[in-house]
């Protein structure tokens, strides 16, 4: 939340004329948490969550100690989408022992009411999170979110207002290779929040963004 600062009245003038001003948080005074799901498919209103992965930034810095990872079983009738096999690997024999969202979706929930949601490509797991969320009578926690892609974006049109998102390194893995980040194994859900927390991180850094209104 902002902070409402009074300034004191010239000389010769009551507070009648006294103007609020709301000061934006440093980036740093908020935490953050990076968040990534692996799914059944790209569906949301049908595929199931499979797994998630997520790991706060504190003060500027990655808590790796903190992290949070679990396999997530889906509900009964449940399709893992043969295609996303072969990003993830993860079978119904690998998910079926796992806890169910009922008991993953509360540990979620309590992170994200420590600060700011940070995921690579908001269009996929928030639209997930939000659905599982409803579905299981757990209200939303509306979090403020900062989505790297929109910052991607940002960042590669500060020299070339014009290029086109075509044109532009989108995909997370490309993304760290384009900005000289080192290249991890994709689609394990704690290692793409770390690999988005460093892409964070670096980004922040190109833009310069000095507080949270900055990064929207």
């Amino acid at each position: 939340m902002g902070r409402c600062a009074i300034p004191a009245p010239a000389p010769g003038t009551g507070y009648h004329a006294a103007v609020f001003s709301f000061r934006s948080p440093a980036w740093d005074e908020v935490t953050y948490w990076a968040l990534d799901l692996e799914t059944g498919g790209l569906d949301p209103k049908r595929d199931p969550i499979l797994a998630v992965g997520m790991v706060p930034i504190r003060a500027g810095i990655i808590q790796l100690g903190e992290a949070y990872r679990t396999l997530v079983r889906p509900r009964d009738g449940g399709v893992i989408d043969p295609a996303s096999v072969a990003a993830h690997q993860l079978l119904w024999g690998d998910v079926a022992e796992a806890p169910p969202l009922e008991q993953v979706l509360p540990e979620v929930e309590r992170r994200l009411g420590d600060g700011v949601l940070l995921v690579h490509q908001r269009a996929v797991d928030v639209t997930f999170l939000r659905r599982e969320f409803k579905r299981t009578g757990l209200n939303w926690p509306s979090p403020r979110v900062v989505d790297t892609v929109d910052l991607l974006l940002r960042v590669g049109r500060q020299g070339n207002p014009q290029i086109s998102n075509d044109h532009l390194p989108l995909n997370l893995a490309r993304a760290r290779r384009h900005h000289g980040l080192p290249e991890y194994q994709a689609h394990d859900a704690l290692t793409d929040a770390i690999a988005t927390a460093e892409l964070f991180l670096m980004l922040r850094l190109l833009m310069g963004a000095r507080t949270i209104r900055d990064l929207r």
